[in-house]
C-alpha cells in the first residue's frame, strides 16, 4: 500500500484525514482493535479514534510504532508515511489569524481549502465565501463599520483570504442557496446592500460559482438552520456536513447524517429560483436600491 505522500493537496487538515484514514485500514487488516493500538502506543481507544478522523496532530514516533504493529516494514512506505506525518503539522494560512478565528473554525478552513464541491445554505447573512469586504466589516462590527477596532478588520482580512479559494486554478464549485431575506436585510447601509448585490452578479457569473435564491413564501420549509455540505474528490476523504452554533461548531460525517443535508439541499434547489432567474432577480433588486 502506498499513500500517495506529497500528491495530497489540501492542507494539513485533509492531509491528517488521509493520513488517518491510511492506518486505519492498516489496523483493521491486521484485526487489531483501537483500544490495543492505543496500548501500544502509551495512549487510548479515544486518541486513536481521533488520530484515525484526523481531528487532532500526529507523532512521528507514535506513527512509525503503530506502522510497525501494522506489518509495515518496506523503508519507502515507511517514509512516506512519516512524510505525511510532517507536512499535516505544517501549520495552514489561516493559522496566522488564530487570534481572531474560533477555535472550532481551524478545521473547517482546512476542508474548505481541500474541497471538490462547496454547498451551503444561509438564512442570516451572505455566506463568507461570497461577501464584500464593507458587508463582512458590517456584520463583523455588529452594524457598526464606523467603531470596527483592530480585531474587527483582522476578521474582515481573514474571510478575505478565504475567498481565494473561489480564483485558485483548481477552484472548488461553490453552490449557494440563500433566502430571500438575507438580501432584503440592509446591513451596513444602502450602498454596503448595492455593492453587495452587485459582487453576486460578479461572482454568479463564474463557471465554478452557482447562486439559487429562495422566495420568502417558500422560507423555512426545506431546514430550519444554515448548514453547509463539503465535498472531496479524494475517496480517503468522507463528505462533511457542518454547522455552526454560538459557541461551536458540529462537524458531521455518517452517511446518514451527510443524506438528510443532502435531502435538504435537493428541496431547497426546488424550492428556489434557478440560478439564471435568481441572476435576473439580483438586477431587478440592483435597479430597486
Amino acid at each position: 500500500m502506498t499513500t500517495g505522500g506529497a500528491e495530497h493537496g489540501g492542507g494539513p487538515t485533509a492531509r491528517r484525514m488521509v493520513l488517518g484514514a491510511h492506518l486505519r485500514r492498516l489496523r483493521e487488516s491486521v484485526g487489531m482493535s483501537r483500544a490495543d493500538a492505543g496500548y501500544q502506543i502509551r495512549s487510548s481507544e479515544s486518541k486513536i479514534s481521533r488520530l484515525e478522523l484526523g481531528r487532532v496532530g500526529f507523532k512521528e514516533r507514535d506513527v512509525a510504532d503503530l506502522l510497525t504493529m501494522y506489518g509495515v516494514s518496506d523503508p519507502a512506505e515507511r517514509a512516506n508515511f512519516l512524510d505525511m506525518v510532517k507536512q499535516s503539522n505544517q501549520p495552514g494560512w489561516w493559522q496566522s489569524y488564530s487570534d481572531v478565528m474560533p477555535k472550532w473554525l481551524d478545521n473547517y478552513v482546512g476542508l474548505e481549502e481541500a474541497a471538490s464541491r462547496i454547498q451551503t445554505y444561509e438564512l442570516q447573512f451572505v455566506p463568507g465565501l461570497m461577501q464584500t469586504e464593507e458587508y463582512a466589516r458590517a456584520v463583523a462590527s455588529h452594524g457598526v463599520p464606523e467603531n470596527a477596532s483592530d480585531k474587527v478588520e483582522q476578521r474582515v482580512a481573514f474571510r478575505m483570504r478565504r475567498q481565494k479559494v473561489l480564483m485558485r486554478p483548481n477552484a472548488p464549485r461553490l453552490w449557494a442557496v440563500i433566502d430571500e431575506s438575507v438580501l432584503r436585510r440592509p446591513i451596513g447601509g444602502r450602498a454596503v446592500q448595492l455593492r453587495q448585490v452587485e459582487k453576486l452578479l460578479e461572482l454568479t457569473s463564474l463557471p465554478n460559482i452557482s447562486l439559487q435564491v429562495v422566495p420568502l413564501e417558500l422560507s423555512g420549509y426545506a431546514a430550519e438552520g444554515a448548514f453547509t455540505l463539503l465535498r472531496f474528490a479524494e475517496p480517503e476523504l468522507p463528505n462533511v456536513a457542518y454547522i455552526e452554533y454560538l459557541s461551536g461548531a458540529l462537524y458531521l460525517e455518517r452517511l446518514d447524517e451527510i443524506e438528510v443535508y443532502s435531502r435538504a439541499l435537493d428541496r431547497l434547489a426546488v424550492d428556489a429560483e434557478t440560478p439564471e432567474r435568481t441572476r435576473q432577480w439580483l438586477m431587478k433588486l440592483r435597479a430597486e436600491l
